[in-house]
Order: structure tokens, then C-alpha cells, then sequence
């Protein structure tokens, strides 16, 4: 293995984030000699951000803990366009109060991963609407848009896919590569900096971005992307049966949070640990090492670190708590998340695969029929066989709930409202 000389890419390398680097040499040289700057964006589509983000913000919180400054860059001005990356179809146009507010939910994500303030690695957060808002069309095409060319934008991934598939790929979309580009520009003059990671979907977009610099300052910049994470068996992060999973409490509970974790496969343990969590090393090698039963303390461990930082100490101890009731006691603990039905509709019953999906354990109604035509389905620890079967106030336990159960991991509770 290659000896590095900077703690950055060391951890980088060792931890599993390196995908690409413009010139990896190089930025490992000048990390290793002064702080850097670098800077990840986040388009403000959605009121949080989910699992599938964790790569990105552990990048971000990895960079600052080796001694660098993190530049949190939220995309007021290009959520206005939208990333074509990784899209068959457009992206729903969103209005200037619906970015603000999920700019807002956003913002509370960060706090609690990095270390915000006016220091020399003090992470900082700018909105890039700051400089794209007030753009004129006509200098900025004269300026900078003779930059690019169009056959080498049209052989960029998230252009040929939607091309390919005969997907319509507007103007508007188009124009996003070079806005991301003329971003990077921005924060060099603006903060000087160095460097711009994401995802590998956005290699083609960052590379823009280092020969625009190049091109019209001089600069010499850097980018570096991670790999696209998929879990063992092929499935997007952060995604489940019911939806994203998502890092603010107020859409995610902080138990389904640590189960998601704690369900993780066997094959994905240590690969998690390293990206998810700050355990050193030498400790990953020794849970990853555990097999058969034990590598559920493995999972255990990868939940509770990945919660804590997440949601806090006290909620992960909260969740795995609420685990070990529901799953070696057989109680419902007090964590497990709850919706609540007019009593009136609960006293007239309600069909159970009505209830599966409206509780969020199922993504449809025909998923939960499936589920308990095959037997995956419970109510109050019984499983039961008929998808039509009516759960109804008769089935309150003596706390006012009741406790539903698909497969031996997701649960929720019912309440009467």
C-alpha cells in the first residue's frame, strides 16, 4: 500500500471514500504541509437529507477531524435548475419558499456532524443563490460559457443516460454542469478553495470545474469523489420499505434509525464502519473478524455509533434499549414508532393490511398482503394468516396499543386516538 504523507487522504484511502482524485499526489502533498479548504454542495430538494448522504457528510467530518476546513455549500441557486446526475426525468421545479425551508431542515443536519465557527477549521455553510441569483445572462455566456464544449457535455453520464433513454433533458438541466463549475470558481476567488468532493455521478461536473479555474484564473484546483455505495445486495443506501430514511427525527425516529442500522448485512459490517462511524481501525478489524451470531455485536455497535452521532448518545441508548425489550423480551419498548387512528375507525375495526401500510412497515397495500399471506406478518407477537383479518380496539393491550410486527425486525405500535 501506498505511504501517504497527509492524515486526510491517509483516512481517505484506508477508510474506503477514494474513489477518483484529479491528482492525488499533489493534494496529498499540500495537505500534508497547510489547511485546506474544500467543499461539498447539497441541493435543497428535500426538507432533510438521508443515509444515502452520510458518505458525503462523513467525508466532510473526516476532513475537519485531519485538520481541514469544510465548506458546506447549499445549492439555493441551482435546486432552481436541477441535478440531471443520476436522473431518468426532471426534477420537480420547487419554489423560492419550499428551498428556503428545506434549506433550514438541512442546516440542522450539519450541526450535528461538524464544527461550526470563524477558526481556521471551523466548517462554514454559504448558498450559492449568493452569486447565481444575480448573474447576467448575456456576460456570463461571454465570460465563461465559451468555456465548454457542448460535444464533451453531451458525453458526460447524466447527459447520455437521459439521451440513451430518450428521456427529454431540458435546457434548463443542461445548463447545471456549468453552473457547478462556475461554483467551484466562486469559492476559490471567494475563500480560496482548494478542492470540491461528491459522489462519483459528479466526477464529470467537478472536472469542469478545475479546468474552468485553470482556463480563466490560472488556479490549479482539485477534485476527489467517493464511490457509489450500494449495500451487499445491490440496493440503494438509505432506502427502505417505507421510504427513505432520513436524518432529521422529525421524519425518521431515531429507533427506526438504529434498526436501519442494526439490520445491515452481514457482508456490509465492516465496509459501514469505516465509512459511518469514527471507531479506530484496529477496532473495525476486530468486529469485522466476528462471524455467525457474534457479528450481531458488530451490528449493535455499528447502530449505536452511527445513532449517536446522528441523533445523540442518549437516543441510541434509548433505541438499543427499546430493541432489547422488543426482540429478547418480547415487549413493546418505549421507542418503537407509533401512529395513532380515530378511535371511532379503530372500534369499526380496520383490515390488517390497511394497518401494516398506514403504520409504514409496508410501502403498499399489496406488500402487505404479501407479507402476511407468507406468514411475515404479527399483531401483538401472533402472527396472523388472513390479509383481511380487522384489528380493532378489542386488540389494545392494557397500555392502550397494539403492537404490529412484519418479519422479526420492523415493529411499530398503534395507538387510538
Amino acid at each position: 500500500m501506498a505511504t501517504y504523507q497527509s492524515d486526510f487522504i491517509r483516512t481517505v484511502v484506508e477508510r474506503g471514500f477514494l474513489h477518483q482524485c484529479t491528482d492525488l499526489e499533489e493534494l496529498d502533498a499540500i495537505a500534508s504541509r497547510r489547511v485546506i479548504p474544500a467543499y461539498i454542495g447539497f441541493d435543497c430538494t428535500a426538507p432533510s437529507l438521508h443515509a444515502g448522504s452520510l458518505v458525503s457528510i462523513m467525508l466532510l467530518r473526516h476532513f475537519q477531524r485531519t485538520g481541514h476546513k469544510p465548506i458546506v455549500l447549499m445549492g439555493g441557486g441551482t435546486t432552481k435548475v436541477g441535478d440531471p446526475s443520476g436522473r431518468d426525468e426532471s426534477r420537480q421545479l420547487l419554489s423560492d419558499q419550499d428551498i428556503a425551508d428545506n434549506m433550514a431542515g438541512i442546516r440542522r443536519v450539519f450541526s450535528k456532524f461538524l464544527t461550526f465557527g470563524d477558526g481556521d477549521t471551523d466548517a462554514i455553510m454559504v448558498n450559492n443563490a449568493d452569486w447565481l441569483d444575480d448573474l447576467d445572462y448575456i456576460p456570463f455566456l461571454r465570460d465563461f460559457g465559451r468555456h465548454f464544449s457542448v460535444n464533451r457535455m453531451l458525453s458526460f453520464d447524466s447527459v447520455k443516460m437521459r439521451l440513451e433513454r430518450e428521456q427529454p433533458l431540458s435546457f434548463l438541466e443542461f445548463n447545471y454542469m456549468i453552473l457547478q463549475a462556475y461554483d467551484f470558481l466562486e469559492l476559490a476567488r471567494r475563500l480560496d478553495c482548494d478542492l470540491q468532493m461528491g459522489g462519483s455521478d459528479q466526477w464529470g461536473n467537478i472536472v469542469n470545474g478545475v479546468e474552468l479555474a485553470r482556463r480563466v484564473d490560472g488556479r490549479s484546483l482539485f477534485g476527489l469523489t467517493t464511490p457509489l455505495l450500494t449495500t451487499a445486495s445491490g440496493t440503494k443506501m438509505g432506502k427502505t420499505a417505507a421510504g427513505a430514511m432520513w436524518l432529521s427525527d422529525d421524519l425518521a425516529s431515531p429507533y427506526d434509525y438504529w434498526q436501519y442500522w442494526r439490520n445491515a448485512e452481514d457482508a456490509d459490517v465492516g465496509r459501514f464502519l469505516k465509512l459511518f462511524t469514527d471507531l479506530p481501525l484496529d477496532e473495525i478489524t476486530r468486529l469485522e473478524s466476528l462471524e455467525g451470531a457474534e457479528i450481531n455485536e458488530a451490528k449493535i455497535i455499528l447502530a449505536n455509533e452511527v445513532t449517536a452521532l446522528c441523533h445523540g448518545a442518549d437516543a441510541a441508548r434509548s433505541a438499543a434499549e427499546t430493541a432489547r425489550q422488543t426482540f429478547v423480551g418480547g415487549a413493546a419498548g418505549d421507542d418503537l414508532p407509533s401512529i395513532e387512528v380515530p378511535r371511532d375507525g379503530l372500534e369499526a375495526g380496520i383490515p390488517a393490511y390497511e394497518l401494516f401500510c398506514r403504520a409504514g412497515l409496508v410501502a403498499s397495500n399489496s406488500e402487505a398482503r404479501r407479507l402476511i399471506k407468507g406468514g411475515g406478518a404479527r399483531v401483538n407477537n401472533v402472527a396472523i394468516t388472513s390479509e383481511t383479518r380487522s384489528i380493532s380496539a378489542a386488540d389494545l393491550d392494557s397500555d392502550g396499543a397494539i403492537k404490529l410486527s412484519a418479519g422479526k425486525k420492523r415493529h411499530a405500535l398503534v395507538r387510538a386516538g
